[in-house]
């Protein structure tokens, strides 16, 4: 199939595999609609101008843009069917807030509440903070015994072996994990948008939770080294063990209509690969940087920029969730830019996933992957650019996990196309996956030639491109 250049207005109709139409929407989002619809009677003359509301008038589309309240354009991805994502446009003067510390930004996301909102983050916010903005560090939050110097003498596996941790320290080390859970995770409620001012907006050490919700905006932010004090030794985890750890930059759990738009993505300051190795394995501080889970769905995920890690991006945590997650979990990934990422970029399970003009810069160490076919995955990836060097096989661009096949066409490997599919056959007769995602994808906006992704989405992805 070749790249269109022009959306097909007829594919934004829902997904009919998806159980979701415009007449059968959750009773949770049909609540919101009617809470938006108050909101607008009381915004005054400022709203009484916008356009009328579009078919399904859950979600308020205004009539001209504004800066701090962007709105999805119509067929971009998957986020732009079943009414749209406007996030906190529909908020009245009183629920536009500027945060420049953590408890702002707590104070703002009042709980992860439904009130449309829009919440523009000034400068750099850090999440470990107390509530006086004073820094916290991992000693800060140690509890009940704890050090790292304890938990490695107690189950180091040359004298604990190789049974999973338990006891008083690995008791110590859950409840100091818990002290920093409570400060660093951020819900995100429904009808809501958060966006960086200017091009230096940073939530350092923060996981943002859009858990639960409806109608979500995240733009123009760095996200920042989500670093976990507190890894979990995992004696079983593959051959040798491994480290384990929590905090991911932003979850989409359990919600729908999620735009995330133009941030950058990165460990910084805190690279895993300057980390040092506890028995045997890198001690790992990081996990991902976008998580799609547990029943979420219609996300749009364009022109971000996804840097400096190992385990990026996650749809679908496990093989046993159909029951929350099949015929959801639809993503569409555009004009992303994924530089010296390791794997998962995306690791999918379930989801009809689209992925088209992405750049993927790949790290000449550690390189694992960029798509992981997982378990009924149905992922589609066209005219995506690949730069690869030297000692980078194209065929490990792709790897099976239990998936069975994917739509894999017009993609470029250093500038020549590239049947990245064939080579993957070709090399891993043990992984061999069919050519056919089972879907044609249809909300996409301009489809450019994969040879021009690398310098378009090098200068336009990330925080501070608007």
């Amino acid at each position: 199939m070749t790249a269109r250049s022009t959306p097909a207005r007829a594919a934004s109709a829902p997904d009919p595999a998806s159980g979701h139409t415009a007449s059968g929407r959750t009773a949770a989002a049909r609540t919101a609609s009617a809470r938006r619809a108050v909101a607008l009677v009381l915004c005054g003359a400022s709203l009484a101008l916008a356009a009328p509301a579009a078919a399904d008038a859950g979600h308020h589309r205004p009539s001209r843009p504004v800066t701090d309240r962007p709105v999805l354009p119509d067929g971009d991805g998957w986020a732009s069917a079943d009414g749209g994502t406007t996030g906190g446009a529909a908020a009245d003067d009183a629920h536009v807030f500027t945060v420049r510390n953590r408890a702002e930004l707590a104070a703002a996301l009042n709980g992860g509440d439904d009130t449309p909102k829009v919440i523009r983050v000034a400068g750099t916010v850090d999440a470990n903070t107390d509530t006086d903005g004073a820094p916290l560090t991992c000693e800060d939050y140690a509890t009940d015994g704890y050090t790292q110097e304890g938990y490695l003498d107690a189950y180091d596996p040359a004298t604990w072996g190789d049974a999973e941790p338990s006891g008083p320290l690995e008791d110590a080390r859950a409840a100091s994990a818990e002290r920093q859970a409570e400060r660093v995770k951020l819900t995100v409620g429904s009808n809501t948008t958060i966006t960086g001012l200017g091009d230096d907006a940073r939530l350092l050490g923060a996981s943002l939770q859009v858990t639960g919700a409806e109608n979500v905006v995240i733009r123009n932010l760095t996200f920042e080294d989500a670093f976990d004090c507190f890894p979990q030794w995992d004696p079983t985890d593959g051959d040798a063990g491994a480290w384990n750890s929590e905090y991911d930059n932003l979850v989409v759990h359990g919600s729908r209509h999620v735009w995330v738009d133009h941030n950058t993505f990165t460990d910084g300051r805190r690279p895993d690969s300057e980390q040092p190795r506890y028995f045997g394995q890198l001690f790992q501080q990081h996990d991902g940087e976008l998580d799609v889970v547990r029943g979420a769905d219609l996300v749009t995920v364009s022109w971000n920029v996804f840097a400096e890690h190992d385990k990026t991006l996650l749809f679908g945590n496990s093989d046993s969730a159909g029951d929350t997650d099949r015929g959801k979990l639809r993503v569409t990934l555009h004009h992303n830019l994924f530089r010296d990422i390791v794997e998962r970029a995306p690791r999918v399970r379930f989801g009809r996933v689209d992925a088209y003009n992405n750049h993927y810069v790949v790290p000449a160490e550690r390189y694992g992957y960029s798509f992981g076919v997982g378990f009924e995955s149905q992922l589609v990836a066209e005219a995506n650019a690949f730069t690869l060097p030297a000692g980078v096989d194209p065929a490990t661009v792709i790897k099976s996990w239990k998936g069975t096949a994917l739509t894999e066409r017009n993609n470029y490997v250093n500038g020549r196309p590239a049947d990245l599919l064939a080579l993957h056959n070709a090399a891993v007769p043990g992984e061999q996956l069919g050519d056919d995602a089972g879907w044609t994808p249809g909300l996409r906006t301009k489809v450019h030639h994969p040879r021009a992704v690398p310098r378009l989405v090098n200068g336009k992805a990330g925080a501070g491109k608007l």
